[in-house]
Parts: C-alpha cells; sequence; structure tokens
C-alpha cells in the first residue's frame, strides 16, 4: 500500500491586519495626537525671551493657585460627594428616592454659570444680602455686607458645589456593589456601625473615589470662566491671558505644555489611587446592604443634610438666574442676538455631534472588527482628548489648522480666486476642537452599543455574505442606537457650555451662549445674560434625566 506524502509549506506567521477599518481608526486616533505634537513644536519653536518674565510674575501666582484651587476642590468634592453617597446608600428616610437624583442636578450647571449667578446673588445690592439687611433692620450696606465671594475660599466652594457629583456618581455605585456579608461580618467582629463607612465602605470604594475626584479636577482644571469672574489666577486663565492680552502664542503654547504635563501626572496620580484595587465589587450576585431606617427628626435632618448641596450647587443659581431672564424678557424681550446666538450654539453643536459620533462609531466598529490588531489602541488615543483642556486643545489645533488654510490658499490662487481662512473662518476649526474634547464619549458609547451584540451575530452575518459595513448598518448600529443616541445628547450638552475652546477659536462676530454669557458677566451687566444662561441650565437638565433614569434601571434589575 503506498503511502503519498504531502508536503505543505510551513505555517506562516500571522499577518497584522491593517485594512481600511483599522487606518480609518488610526486617522482617527491622529486627531487629539496631532495638536498635543503641534503644541510641544509651537512651544519649542518660539522664543524664550519672554520666559523671565513669565517665571517671575505669571508663573509662580498661576502655580500657587491652580494648586491650592485643585487641592480644596479635590478635598471638597470627595467629602461632599461621599457623603451624599453614604447617606442615599446606607439610610432610608422620606424623600430618599427623590434626593437620589437631585443630587444629580449640579451637573446641570456649568461653572461659568453658578458663578455668574452667584456673583449676582451675593452683590452688595443683590438679593441675598438686600433681604438679610431688611431682616435685620439695616438700611446701607455701609451698615451689614457679606464678606466678598471673590477669592479663593468662594472658588474652591463654588467649584465643588458644581462638580461634587463626578465623586458621588462613582462612590454610589461602588457602595450599591457593596456585598451586606462584609458589613454583618464586620459588625459581628465588634465594629460599631459608625466605624463601618471609614473602616470598610470607604477603603473598598478607594477606586471609585480615585475616579472620581480626578473628574472633577480636570473639570477645574479646564474651567476658565469661573476661576477669572472670581479673580483666582490659574494656569488654564495665564495660558488664556498670555495668548489675548500679551498677544504671545508661544509663550501660552509653553504654559499649556507645562498644563498637559501637569494633566498627565494628574492621571497617574487617579492610576496610582486606583493602584491594585479590584475587589470593590468582586462578589457576584452579592446580596445589597440593606439601610438603616430613619424615622422623625433623624429622617427630616438626614433629608436637610442631602438637599444642602442640592440648594447651594443648583437650585439656588437656577431659580436666581430663571427669575433675572423672566424679567428681561419682560423688559426687553427675546433680543436678536440671543435669537442668533441660540441658532449658532444649535447648530455649531449639531454638527459637532454628528461628527464625534460618526468618528466614535467606526473607531469603535474598527476595535471590534480587529481585536488582535492596533485598533483596539487607536480607540484608546482617540480617548485621550478628554482629559486635555479646551485652552491646550486649541494651541495645539492653530499649526495644523494654519497650515490647512494655507494649502486652500495656496489652492485657491491656482484656480484664481481667494479662499481666506477656510478652516477658520467656517468654524470647521472649532467643530474640530469639539471633536478632539469629546471624542472619548462619541467612543464610550458606541462601544457599550456594540457590547449588546454578541459575537455570533458578526460570524453569521459573514456566513450570510454581508460585508462589514453592512453588518454595522443592518445590525449593529439598530442595537446600538439607544447607547449612541445616549452619547450624542452628552456630546450636544458640553458642547453648549464649553467656554474655553469656544472664546479661543471661533470665527469672527461668531457668538454661542457661552461666549455670550461670559462677555455679559465681564462687563459686570449679568441681567443682560440671564437668558443666556437659563437655556444653558435647561438643556443641561437633560443628561441628568438620562443619568436618573439609568440609575433607576439599574436598581429596578436588582
Amino acid at each position: 500500500m503506498a503511502v503519498s506524502a504531502e508536503i505543505s509549506a510551513p505555517p506562516s506567521r500571522p499577518r497584522l491586519a491593517f485594512d481600511g477599518w483599522t487606518v480609518a481608526a488610526a486617522l482617527i486616533a491622529a486627531l487629539p495626537a496631532v495638536p498635543i505634537l503641534s503644541l510641544a513644536l509651537t512651544a519649542l519653536g518660539g522664543s524664550f525671551g519672554g520666559w523671565p518674565e513669565l517665571a517671575a510674575y505669571v508663573l509662580p501666582t498661576a502655580i500657587r493657585d491652580s494648586a491650592i484651587l485643585l487641592a480644596g476642590v479635590g478635598l471638597f468634592a470627595a467629602v461632599v460627594g461621599c457623603g451624599a453617597a453614604w447617606l442615599v446608600t446606607a439610610f432610608d428616610f422620606r424623600g430618599r428616592r427623590s434626593l437620589e437624583w437631585m443630587l444629580l442636578l449640579p451637573l446641570a450647571i456649568p461653572t461659568y454659570v453658578a458663578a455668574y449667578a452667584w456673583l449676582d446673588l451675593t452683590h452688595p445690592l443683590g438679593p441675598l444680602q438686600s433681604g438679610l439687611r431688611a431682616m435685620l433692620g439695616y438700611t446701607s450696606p455701609r451698615q451689614f455686607r457679606l464678606p466678598d465671594i471673590r477669592g479663593m475660599g468662594g472658588a474652591i466652594v463654588l467649584l465643588g458645589l458644581v462638580l461634587y457629583p463626578y465623586v458621588y456618581l462613582t462612590v454610589r455605585a461602588t457602595f450599591l456593589a457593596q456585598s451586606a456579608t462584609l458589613i454583618e461580618a464586620a459588625r459581628t467582629l465588634g465594629t460599631p456601625r459608625r466605624a463601618v463607612f471609614r473602616r470598610i465602605a470607604l477603603p473598598l470604594a478607594r477606586p471609585a473615589l480615585a475616579l472620581g475626584v480626578s473628574l472633577a479636577l480636570m473639570e477645574a482644571l479646564n474651567d476658565i470662566g469661573a476661576s477669572e469672574f472670581l479673580g483666582v489666577k490659574t494656569v488654564t486663565v495665564s495660558v488664556y491671558s498670555t495668548w489675548v492680552t500679551r498677544n504671545d502664542l508661544p509663550g501660552a503654547a509653553q504654559i499649556a505644555l507645562a498644563m498637559l504635563l501637569f494633566v498627565t501626572a494628574l492621571v497617574f496620580v487617579e492610576r496610582w489611587g486606583r493602584r491594585g484595587q479590584r475587589y470593590a465589587a468582586s462578589a457576584r450576585n452579592a446580596r445589597p446592604t440593606r439601610p438603616a431606617r430613619l424615622s422623625g427628626w433623624r429622617g427630616v435632618l438626614a433629608l436637610a443634610i442631602g438637599l444642602a448641596p442640592v440648594l447651594l450647587g443648583f437650585l439656588a443659581p437656577a431659580a436666581h438666574i430663571a427669575v433675572q431672564a423672566g424679567k428681561r424678557l419682560d423688559f426687553a424681550g427675546l433680543s436678536g442676538p440671543i435669537v442668533r446666538e441660540v441658532l449658532n450654539t444649535v447648530a455649531v453643536a449639531s454638527v459637532a455631534t454628528a461628527v464625534v459620533v460618526a468618528l466614535g462609531a467606526v473607531a469603535a466598529y474598527a476595535a471590534r472588527l480587529r481585536p488582535a490588531g492596533p485598533a483596539p489602541l487607536f480607540a484608546r488615543i482617540a480617548s485621550l482628548g478628554y482629559a486635555v483642556p479646551g485652552t491646550v486643545v486649541v494651541i495645539g489645533l492653530l499649526g495644523p489648522v494654519a497650515a490647512l488654510d494655507r494649502g486652500f490658499a495656496t489652492a485657491g490662487g491656482w484656480f484664481g480666486f481667494a479662499t481666506g481662512l477656510v478652516m477658520i473662518g467656517s468654524g470647521s476649526a472649532l467643530v474640530l476642537a469639539y471633536a478632539v474634547r469629546f471624542l472619548a464619549i462619541g467612543v464610550g458609547g458606541a462601544e457599550a452599543g456594540l457590547a449588546r451584540a454578541p459575537l455570533a451575530l458578526d460570524g453569521a452575518a459573514r456566513t450570510l455574505g454581508d460585508t462589514p459595513v453592512a453588518a454595522l448598518r443592518r445590525i449593529h448600529l439598530p442595537l446600538a442606537r439607544g447607547s449612541i443616541a445616549a452619547a450624542a445628547i452628552l456630546v450636544f450638552v458640553d458642547v453648549m457650555k464649553e467656554l474655553p475652546a469656544t472664546l479661543l477659536i471661533r470665527p469672527l462676530n461668531f457668538e454661542t451662549l457661552a461666549t455670550h454669557l461670559y462677555a455679559e458677566a465681564a462687563r459686570g451687566t449679568y441681567e443682560d445674560g440671564a437668558v443666556a444662561a437659563l437655556i444653558i441650565v435647561a438643556v443641561g437638565v437633560v443628561p441628568v434625566i438620562l443619568l436618573s433614569r439609568i440609575g433607576t434601571a439599574a436598581r429596578a434589575r436588582e
């Protein structure tokens, strides 16, 4: 019997899948990578002749104020956020269910809007001090006036009241996931009830606490309106003033590069705070902790404590803005500039949202199609822009945008017509800045939606002859539309509230609601900006409603 032997070629080494989807993901990842590289080139290519002046008069104050502000805001947000999360998780009292979502309301009000409202509320002739003088029998601010909230203390409290929900969200989710068995075991071993939070719950929630505090600090570092209104000269304010007031772009780029290094250090600190912490919710199907019932005056006190940050962080400034907007509308109606600014805001936010959602879906789908290649890494790189302050993003984009405008001008010269500043003049540069800043939301929303479809569906679609594009259109997008829609709403609202990037790279004579409010507050004409502030706050309530519905649905599944 003859035995035939086949000589087979040795198995080839797997090739790196680098097809059109991976190339698209690489191009999307370049959106945040190129501005950072351009920022470094602008900073290093500029003259360092102004550094002695910056080092002597600008940077010491900016670094000191930024460090104090971030330390204060981080501590304030951690205390208020953790305390609120433990209050609604460990105790049951009348009004707790409503308080759970009301504690998210400060997310709806941007920091600069809150500063605008509280500066007007606490003005010596404002309603708060006027009411107190009337109650105490005084008739003049010379007889009685409250301390000015302008300054570091006021900025820490105000930013902390607006940003604590980041800590509340992450820490409360961890508290809800903790098993009642751990708490009961600690009580059996003699741990008093009052020490359970300090010795058991909080150490287990340390990773969530580090994440929430880092998010709050990044938002505080990105702030420019509230800090400037309150007289705190942070690094972000220094970047803006160095560029706009001193007309020194290389100097602003150099400060921005140092600021980017600071953000990187902040991210590493957050990672260090979560190092090796993988046990906070390790128990599967764990029995949730039963909250202790508070009745009588204890329940009333708990509700009052929980409502305090909601009152100061949202209800008081939002009510004041609504009253002032009503007075303005009753006196002058809806002015033409406001209507135009609403249209500008909606238009640019809609375009930016469409771009972010589309790019995020492509990057996330490429990572799903090619999990063994570089596409997942490109999706992570595309999400880096969310950690970069808007001022840094804009300064990094100026070089590439200027190069594109020069290219358009050269091409136009070949055909005998002038193109002008195509990118900056059309608002394309502004949309690009928004895309870099908020692409992480688009990628995250698409990844969450695509995860709903099992990988078997991809194989079935290929078996039936569908291309990846057809499978995306017919299978994945319908299944992921809820998550993508939620991400789109979040992007739209964030674009509406974004102030630093809009201030720095918007076209000439192009005003949005955020820039209009900033201009009015800078001039001291607070009442003229009330309508714009009210619209921003009203739209900002939308993601809060989404977050509360997500939390309600998650609790219903437990």
